[in-house]
């Protein structure tokens, strides 16, 4: 019987279902990627952009959610259903007259959990139907009546998700701060792990990939933030950033042997063969594995506006792993190691040399490329003198 069963069992199955409803993504951010992926041009098929249009308004029907159907009509210069529109704002008026009238029975008849409970559900109804403006001006109201750290910090969280839905990038950050002090004065381990994804989300917007590789790395074997998006995402971002970011031994050490990565990794088409022909210097392969990848790079929502970067970045890896074995290799057999012509390799290698992201230099006479190793005692020279001139300075 259930009055019989221990208060532990109890509380473990409670907090099972609460992780098995958490493993979808947030319906905000489902329209968001679906309004995204509407966007893209030869990245994505007619048929494809026909499906997600389908998709993308069904769900804003079955969530009444009239400010993004209205939204998505301008955006894309659709022509709107005036009967739907008027059917959606109808629902949405009833729902909120039935929200409010549950805040105010609150605050006659219950206590002040359950009027901040009642304040803090039509912070989420405004939310999810797009009113946004409203949703941050309630959600603030419930903050003020919430006690303790975590309610707060999860309240946060859902400014951020409806920020990232929307594109507001100073809101997102806002928000990190908040919950990050929060989470110090008394967030638990839970919470804490999952603000590293949510931050480490939004420093891949900001290009802080250094920082943002440091906290997926953290989060992949203890990652519950299935309201951003799956676990292969997960392995998806950590990996493309730790290819740019890491050296070969923190790239063996923390990505190449993860059981968690190498259990999913296969999984999502061409993440292996770039991750493991990049380490295992087979260029060739790794330049075939790159070019699929990156249209995939473009079809996500968080990295397409940086896939040129990200593009840029990891050739001058793969340039600078290979260099690194030779003295002088001639342009014929890079251009060979790289399944590429010597015209396309010498313009690559000209652009990044010039621009100071490659230590070698170009023999044209000779058809060959010379690395340039820099001196240790000239470069422990001239950075004490810059030092030197700092301190003089003060």
């Amino acid at each position: 019987m259930d009055v019989d069963e221990p208060k532990e069992k109890k509380e473990a199955s409670e907090t099972a279902e609460v992780q098995e409803e958490k493993k979808e993504q947030a319906i905000l951010l489902v329209t968001a990627d679906l309004r995204f992926a509407l966007t893209l041009g030869s990245e994505i098929s007619a048929q494809d952009k026909a499906e997600k249009k389908t998709q993308l308004l069904d769900l804003l029907k079955k969530h009444d959610m009239s400010f993004f159907y209205s939204q998505v009509n301008t955006q894309f210069g659709w022509e709107p259903d005036a009967e739907v529109l008027s059917q959606l704002k109808a629902k949405n008026e009833t729902k909120l007259k039935e929200l409010e009238t549950k805040i105010e029975e609150a605050k006659k008849n219950a206590g002040d959990t359950e009027v901040r409970e009642a304040v803090y559900n039509k912070a989420v109804y405004l939310a999810t139907i797009g009113d946004k403006k409203t949703a941050m001006e309630v959600y603030e109201a419930a903050y003020e009546k919430t006690v303790g750290a975590g309610k707060r910090i999860d309240l946060v969280f859902d400014l951020i998700r409806l920020a990232m839905a929307t594109g507001d990038t100073k809101m997102v950050k806002d928000n990190i701060e908040r919950a990050r002090k929060l989470v110090e004065e008394g967030g638990d381990w839970e919470r804490k792990n999952l603000l590293g994804v949510y931050e480490a989300l939004y420093l891949i917007t900001i290009r802080d990939w250094k920082e943002a590789v440091k906290l997926f790395l953290a989060s992949v074997a203890t990652f519950t933030a299935y309201e951003l998006f799956p676990y292969e995402t997960l392995i998806f971002y950590t990996v493309l950033l730790s290819a740019v970011c890491l050296d070969r031994p923190t790239l063996r050490e923390k990505v190449i042997r993860s059981p968690d990565i190498l259990t999913v990794i296969h999984e999502i088409p061409n993440l292996k063969e770039f991750l493991f022909s990049l380490y295992e210097c087979k260029y060739a392969d790794f330049f075939n594995a790159l070019a699929k990848l990156v249209d995939q790079v473009k079809k996500d929502r968080s990295f397409s506006a940086h896939a040129p970067y990200f593009l840029r970045e990891i050739r001058v890896v793969a340039y600078t792993q290979f260099l690194e074995s030779y003295k002088s290799v001639t342009f014929a057999s890079m251009a060979n190691a790289f399944g590429v012509s010597t015209a396309f390799l010498d313009r690559e290698l000209s652009r990044f040399i010039a621009a100071g992201r490659l230590n070698a230099k170009i023999d044209k006479v000779g058809g060959v490329v010379e690395t340039m190793r820099p001196d240790a005692r000239n470069v422990q020279y001239q950075d004490s003198i810059k030092h030197g001139d700092v301190l003089l300075t003060r």
